[in-house]
């Protein structure tokens, strides 16, 4: 069903009656009216997030949006080998202690917020860090820079948090890394992929960055059609909920780590609800039981189906977890998960009957949306602005959407260099990274800058 607000943004004349479909387009209709005039510079905290929140509204697709093999993103019934049972290495004494730039965690929800342990708004202004899930089992650039000095460089550019992709491959391997993408990082030779994992979470942590745990895939792999759901032939459903309760055991004490996001850009018929061998939803719940078993104050991080970017089915039946106050939803948005945009009203309008309605306060759907993934180009100003490029003219109006609602997000990615992948060259330049082959600078100003205009919240919670 086709929403339209031609008529007005306001009268519910403009929407078919007798519809659940309707009545969401008409939350969002209202929201739309604000346009991008609400940005982190105008409106105050005294607003309120629901006099500000620009969700939009769409039809929503079968289909997914768009296949993102060449884009800067990704987009199971026997016992796994996880390897070495070494905890993360949070120093000597109590674990806070030993981080203390770090926000006050575990980090919790409360309706569309994220916040603190404190209780206060922490809005998550993360950017990816790949690697982990790929082909050497580590993240690019250590090859480049030590991971202190990579961190620290992510802290100062105002970035409060990291998502590092993984796959369950990475996880379960036991030999050690290899010299070559440890080059710039001796101290790091000779320990499994999983070690590594320790060093990289206790790095960000000395540089107050929080961490939340990605599975990207099951196979170290770039991106493949077998991994659009959240099992394969290799690695079963129980491998993968194995794998998760492992992680959670090992990080759960971990102060820097804070999240779990259960599976990368569900895709391949995955359907919210619906047959057993399909349902991401019903696997969620699972996967999450299993979790809080073992760790019940990390937040569950959940994609939506059609490469993570349809949320239609939380609308109709709420995701509830087991237990409260976890529950993130975490979009993707891409430029080519879109039909040629030529307004701002044009992105609202997908976004959103998408995924936009989530934070709508009071509702049965309502929660935070982290944006997991986005990114543009960084080979000339045209990737960020309004021009003839179609990923600047999507870029721009999309920052306008995040800072409209104030919404919490990833950018993918901070990488200055690829990691080694199927299609992807070791070392080589990253065409979206926030960093430059040095790994020390931004690569494009103007997008560094774009990001950075978003990173401070300006909504907070009702007290």
């Amino acid at each position: 069903m086709v929403c339209c607000i031609r008529r007005s943004r306001y009268s519910s004349e403009a929407f078919p009656s007798g519809s659940h479909v309707s009545e969401r387009c008409l939350i969002a209709a209202f929201m739309l009216a604000l346009g991008p005039a609400c940005s982190p510079s105008k409106p105050s905290a005294d607003d309120g997030v629901a006099s500000s929140v620009d969700s939009g509204l769409s039809t929503i697709e079968d289909e997914a949006p768009g296949d993102p093999g060449d884009d800067g993103g990704d987009t199971s019934d026997t016992d796994s080998d996880t390897g070495s049972d070494t905890g993360a290495d949070t120093g000597d004494g109590d674990p806070e202690a030993s981080y203390p730039l770090l926000p006050a965690t575990p980090l919790r929800t409360q309706g569309r917020w994220v916040l603190d342990a404190d209780g206060s708004r922490f809005k998550l202004a993360s950017v990816n860090w790949y690697g982990f899930e790929e082909l050497d089992h580590v993240p690019a650039g250590l090859e480049v820079r030590h991971v202190d000095d990579i961190a620290q460089t992510i802290a100062a550019l105002g970035f409060n948090s990291v998502r590092l992709p993984f796959s369950l491959e990475m996880v379960e391997a036991t030999e050690p890394v290899g010299e070559i993408p440890l080059a710039a990082n001796p101290d790091l030779v000779g320990r499994t992929p999983i070690e590594v994992m320790d060093a990289v979470i206790d790095a960000l942590a000395r540089a107050g960055l929080v961490v939340i745990l990605d599975n990207h895939s099951s196979e170290a792999v770039w991106y493949s059609a077998e991994n659009g759901l959240w099992y394969t032939d290799e690695y079963p459903e129980s491998t993968w909920i194995a794998d998760w309760v492992f992680l959670a055991e090992r990080y759960g004490d971990h102060p820097a780590v804070v999240g779990y996001d259960l599976r990368n850009e569900l895709r391949n018929g995955a359907t919210w609800g619906g047959p057993a061998e399909t349902n991401w939803k019903a696997a969620v719940e699972r996967v999450s039981d299993a979790i809080f078993a073992v760790d019940s104050e990390s937040l569950i991080v959940v994609a939506g189906v059609a490469y993570g970017s349809d949320f239609s089915g939380a609308y109709y039946d709420p995701l509830v977890l087991s237990v409260p106050n976890r529950l993130v939803y975490t979009p993707h948005d891409y430029s080519w998960f879109h039909g040629t945009l030529t307004s701002y009203e044009d992105l609202a309008a997908d976004l959103g009957g998408w995924w936009g309605f989530l934070i709508v306060e009071d509702q049965p759907w309502t929660a935070p949306v982290w944006v997991g993934e986005f990114g543009t180009c960084n080979t000339s100003v045209a990737c960020v602005e309004a021009s003839t490029d179609v990923n600047g003219i999507w870029f721009d109006l999309f920052l306008d959407y995040l800072a409209a609602g104030d919404i919490d997000w990833a950018y993918w990615p901070v990488n200055g260099t690829m990691a080694r992948a199927d299609d992807r060259e070791f070392g080589a330049t990253d065409w979206f990274g926030v960093l430059d082959r040095t790994w020390s600078e931004p690569s494009l100003p103007e997008l560094l800058d774009g990001l950075q205009a978003i990173q401070d919240p300006w909504a907070f919670p009702a007290e």
